[in-house]
């Protein structure tokens, strides 16, 4: 495109991996159920669709215990949470969004690494961040359900189907395990990582000493 004077690092999800390679994990065969995460909005647009009915299909389709991950935003919301708490789900939220003023949300990863390695499975209705975060630490990994839509969604990004177009392995209630780990992998940027002595020169830091 003839930018210049951009570098790629990779997600700050592969350095978190790097310097917590333990953090929550367990024997393989101590994971159990399914973590899903809806669609959700944030603070200038929100979503609509059904919850109530997504939370069945999800009862219909999950077979062991299911955790909702809920936004910060639907989380706050009673009548969202009771529609996945009805169905005899756990609900949990990773925290609230922060930003480069404040300290909120700078557990969030950490949290959501946690959970993703005591759970097998991880699903949502559209592709998005947190499926590629759990392949990349041996979630199997699923994409169905309503997708749900940003009320005033911009059809210029191509919405669902660009999704489906680009990534059409990793759609459906079971989806390859290979596949899924080697799109992670990608798409986080792995063989991208920068060792500390590239970030320290990249960023213009000093090495500090702790005494």
């Amino acid at each position: 495109m003839g930018r210049r004077g951009h570098y790629l690092i990779g997600a700050p999800w592969i350095y978190l991996l790097h310097l917590e390679p333990d953090l929550g994990a367990i024997p393989d065969a101590e994971r159990r159920g399914t973590i899903w995460y809806p669609f959700h909005g944030w603070e200038k647009n929100a979503v609509s669709g059904d919850h109530s009915r997504l939370a069945a299909e999800i009862r219909e389709v999950e077979s062991g215990p299911v955790t909702v991950c809920l936004y910060w935003l639907e989380f706050g919301d009673p009548k969202i949470r009771r529609a996945y708490e009805s169905a005899g789900f756990r609900v949990v939220c990773h925290g609230g969004r922060g930003s480069r003023w404040d300290g909120k949300g700078r557990d969030f990863l950490r949290g959501q690494l946690v959970e993703l390695r005591r759970h097998r499975r991880v699903a949502s209705n559209r592709l998005g961040s947190a499926l590629f975060y759990g392949a990349s630490v041996g979630c199997d990994v699923a994409v169905y359900g309503d997708p749900m839509q940003f009320e005033g969604e911009r059809p210029e990004y191509g919405g669902t189907a660009r999704r489906m177009r680009l990534w059409p392995e990793l759609h459906g209630v079971r989806v390859d395990p290979d596949l899924a780990a080697e799109a992670a992998r990608r798409e986080l940027g792995f063989d991208h990582q920068a060792t500390p002595e590239e970030l320290l020169r990249m960023f213009g830091w000093k090495r500090v000493r702790c005494a």
